[in-house]
């Protein structure tokens, strides 16, 4: 094989139609738009439009509220946090906060801090750090001797101001 003999696969780059270009082509006059009307022009913006009818998106109720500052946090549940101090990934005898469990990969991003679930069991005496703890989870770990430190998360929902 040659640099200059070097092709791509037949049909691996699709050459487009001209259109407009003469009855001959099959495509010419109308360029495949069909006749006048608002979809053979340029600009057309009609998705969801409904020819005056009133929309469905606007037929529909709406439902629900989302709170514009809730708190997201990563969540970890007490088994995985276990599986990990086994495997020798955390050291149980040092504190853990959110980065020592995203240095051991037990958590992607920290986001608005890590929320302790009390989802399987916890043998380790630990001390942890964390932004929330579900009541179980608080309770497994004061059950296995550790301690539980809850901080505030780090963004807080703002304040209404008095009028």
């Amino acid at each position: 094989m040659k640099l200059n003999e070097i092709r791509d696969n037949p049909g691996a780059r699709h050459v487009s139609k001209r259109l407009g270009r003469g009855i001959g082509s099959g495509k010419g006059k109308t360029s495949g738009k069909g006749v006048k009307g608002q979809t053979s022009r340029t600009g057309v913006a009609i998705n969801g439009f409904e020819g005056g009818q009133m929309p469905i998106y606007r037929r529909l109720p709406k439902r629900g509220f989302k709170v514009p500052f809730a708190l997201e946090f990563s969540e970890i549940n007490l088994g995985r946090l276990q599986a990990a101090i086994d495997a020798g990934k955390i050291d149980a005898s040092q504190p853990i906060d959110a980065a020592k469990l995203q240095a051991a990969g037990l958590i992607g991003k920290i986001l608005d801090g890590v929320r302790l679930l009390g989802r399987g069991a916890l043998t380790a005496k630990v001390t942890l750090t964390v932004a929330g703890a579900s009541a179980s989870a608080k309770e497994a770990v004061e059950k296995a001797g550790g301690t539980l430190v809850i901080q505030a998360p780090k963004k807080a929902a703002p304040v209404a101001a008095e009028a």
